[in-house]
């Protein structure tokens, strides 16, 4: 791929990121990060921010990062997302790193990790984007 584009030309090919007010810090074929920030319209019973905005979080990320790790002319599909929730987010925003763990000529998969303000990790998120090229 030549040249990576900028966060925010990426996060706008993902509309639904935008709404639930999710924003691209960084975005390279290594290591893209993201951010939510807690909002009451996104959390369930006793403010708790709601497990779907986080995996949206996650699957943001971790669709940039398969994206930038693509062959020229090919995009990509989730195929299987799976996520561990390990403590509840109540404040503040929560911060996503998505990486890559595997780049290969069918599949992409990505691990993203997402932390709290005081850096602990609230879940992880894994998944595998397939790579389709026209053909």
């Amino acid at each position: 791929m030549t040249g990576t584009p900028a966060p925010e030309a990426l996060l706008k090919a993902v509309p639904f990121a935008g709404e639930l007010g999710i924003s691209l810090e960084e975005a390279t074929p290594g290591r893209v990060t993201a951010a939510l920030a807690w909002a009451p319209e996104l959390c369930t019973v006793g403010g708790v921010l709601h497990g779907g905005a986080l995996m949206a979080l996650a699957d943001t990320a971790g669709a940039v990062c398969a994206f930038l790790n693509l062959p020229p002319g090919a995009s990509t599909s989730t195929v299987e997302s799976k996520t561990n929730f390990f403590r509840a987010v109540r404040s503040g925003t929560v911060r996503a790193e998505a990486q890559p763990v595997h780049v290969g000529r069918s599949y992409v998969a990505v691990r993203t990790d997402l932390r709290d303000e005081d850096g602990t990790l609230v879940c992880q998120t894994t998944q595998t984007q397939a790579v389709l090229t026209a053909g």
